[in-house]
């Protein structure tokens, strides 16, 4: 796979796996408090991935990380932690096919957030399909 594609063949990846996770977590829910349903599937995570990175030979001391490396990797821990927590409850009390295209406009602030403090500069082709999906996920939530 070229280096061209493969972020691409990554990120669909990603979009499949995500797209199960709204689906599974949306029946995990049903019966358990959201923030309970959260910390499980986290403990899911940390084991799976754990055992993923010894076994591909990835594992090496975290603590040699630099302090801006532990400053970023902590403030997205803590973005994601909170992310998941808003996420279990939106779908405790709403419908995954909703809930999840509104969470996805996390793309949209991707881009913008891109833009400002990383200076990354998407075409104009790119700011079309990120306004798309912008107006797509407001309609979700407008009602009639």
């Amino acid at each position: 796979m070229t280096s061209t594609f493969g972020w691409a063949y990554w990120a669909f990846l990603a979009a499949v796996f995500a797209a199960l996770t709204a689906i599974f977590a949306k029946l995990g829910v049903q019966d358990v408090d959201s923030d309970l349903a959260t910390l499980v599937r986290t403990a899911i995570v940390i084991i799976i991935l754990s055992g993923f990175v010894v076994a591909t030979g990835k594992w090496s001391n975290p603590f040699l990380l630099t302090p801006r490396t532990w400053l970023f990797l902590v403030l997205s821990g803590l973005a994601t932690g909170a992310s998941w927590v808003c996420y279990f409850r939106a779908l405790k009390l709403g419908d995954a096919s909703k809930v999840a295209p509104v969470d996805k406009l996390s793309v949209v602030l991707v881009a913008v957030f891109a833009f400002t403090f990383l200076g990354e500069r998407p075409s104009m082709r790119d700011w079309t399909g990120i306004t798309m999906i912008a107006v797509g996920a407001l309609l979700l939530v407008l009602k009639r």
